[in-house]
């Protein structure tokens, strides 16, 4: 900023470009280096007011009803919206609430109140520039008078205070995107403006997310886990039916190829991964105790011993029944 002021006053005054132009600088203060080729020039900086420059180039705001700073670097309005597991995962449309500036009901955006007129903006002479003069610079810039609209309202509007717009409060559809995580920020247009919209994920009670893959478990019997056979298990868009494979293990996973979220910034989606939980009954019948007991006896791979059973193939003794 230093500098540009500095360049800005050099331009400005007459005998300092000349002197620029002549010495490459317009100060003659000298440094301590000797006289000749090796003799320093130094500048004092300018003197004129940062905020004076600023406001000859860019037109006094604050003075235009229309135009106000505040409004430039207004910060876009954030809002959270919750979402279901599988509104996340597969995408939603959903309503929102939300406080936007929006054209004014009482007097339809024109600014001024119903029945009047606006008159013709003399500062402009109905252009809605304006010519600036910066020493030796020449520019044109919206009017500071009437905003840029050639005319000035002469009874503002008593709500919108001649702006022609409100914050009013609106119902607007968020079209959510299918994938989207807990946490994630989407920038969506309302009207003129634009919307943060943060989402807030709940946990499933079925399903566990990792990125596009989702993870679930499958319990299963001791039978279906020793002989194998089918099992129905919930999945993000129907219902998957399962094939076990003979002597599957605890905890094993099995892999459903695209069954998983769809990828945001990608193609395709991710995988469905279904562990396997054997359910161990607490009680069994007598013929399930016994069946039990006849499949422990002719065990060959046990390590330790089996209640009930005197001995086993391998010789080793039970602890009792």
């Amino acid at each position: 900023m230093t500098e540009l002021l500095y360049h800005w006053q050099v331009l400005g005054d007459e005998v300092k470009r000349k002197q620029y132009d002549t010495y490459g600088t317009a100060d003659f203060g000298f440094g301590s280096g000797s006289a000749g080729s090796g003799q320093q020039y130094r500048h004092t900086g300018p003197t004129i007011d940062p905020e004076e420059l600023f406001r000859k180039i860019f037109g006094e705001f604050s003075q235009s009803p229309f135009g106000d700073f505040s409004t430039v670097f207004d910060q876009p309005q954030e809002y959270i919206m919750d979402l279901t597991f599988s509104q996340a995962a597969k995408g939603v449309n959903k309503e929102i609430m939300v406080q936007i500036n929006d054209t004014c009901q009482r007097c339809d955006g024109r600014g001024h109140e119903p029945g009047t007129r606006v008159v013709h903006c003399s500062y402009c002479n109905g252009t809605g520039t304006e010519t600036i003069n910066t020493g030796p610079f020449v520019m044109r810039s919206t009017c500071r008078r009437c905003g840029g609209r050639g005319s000035v309202v002469t009874n503002p509007c008593v709500i919108c205070r001649g702006s022609g717009q409100t914050k009013q409060k609106k119902t607007v559809m968020v079209p959510v995107p299918a994938g989207v995580e807990d946490g994630q920020t989407v920038r969506m247009p309302v009207g003129r403006k634009e919307i943060f919209i943060t989402f807030r994920v709940q946990k499933s009670p079925v399903f566990r997310r990792d990125g596009a893959d989702i993870h679930s478990d499958l319990f299963i019997s001791i039978a279906q886990a020793v002989l194998g056979g089918t099992a129905r298990s919930p999945g993000l868009y129907e219902t998957i039916n399962i094939l076990i494979p003979p002597g599957i293990q605890a905890d094993q996973k099995i892999r459903m190829s695209g069954k998983g979220i769809p990828r945001v910034n990608s193609y395709g989606y991710g995988d469905h991964y279904i562990q396997v939980k054997i359910k161990v009954p607490k009680r069994l019948t007598d013929r399930q105790r016994a069946l039990m007991l006849s499949y422990a006896e002719d065990e060959t791979d046990v390590e330790g011993t089996v209640n009930g059973i005197a001995s086993t193939n391998t010789g080793k003794r039970s602890t009792g029944s």
